[in-house]
């Protein structure tokens, strides 16, 4: 479990809390909808954000966002597989990484 994560002096803080920000705001709206945030990279420098239930169909997730790769790569060097807890803008959340295949395609999940 990560409780949170020091910065190194090669990082830079408002990268980590721009990327921390971005998933909590994921996070949020996968909660009103009962639903997982699915990251997925269809090419080298983006990856496509989706809300929805990853083992059903593709065409039935629905796409949320595209944002550059090293803002995905952030997330996942703040958060880890399995359970994490963290507390981002004062707001704790709790929420499991995964990770799966959806029609062939590597993908991210995170879960309430």
């Amino acid at each position: 479990m990560r409780q949170g994560s020091e910065v190194s002096g090669r990082d830079r803080p408002e990268r980590k809390e721009a990327s921390l920000h971005a998933l909590a705001s994921y996070l949020e709206r996968a909660l009103d909808k009962a639903v997982s945030v699915i990251m997925m990279r269809h090419a080298a420098n983006v990856c496509t954000v989706y809300l929805g239930d990853p083992s059903g169909p593709r065409e039935e997730l629905r796409r949320l966002a595209t944002i550059d790769a090293s803002l995905e790569d952030e997330m996942l060097r703040l958060t880890s597989s399995g359970l994490n807890r963290l507390e981002i803008g004062g707001q704790p959340y709790r929420f499991v990484r995964s990770f799966t295949q959806i029609e062939g395609t590597a993908a991210v999940v995170f879960s309430a």
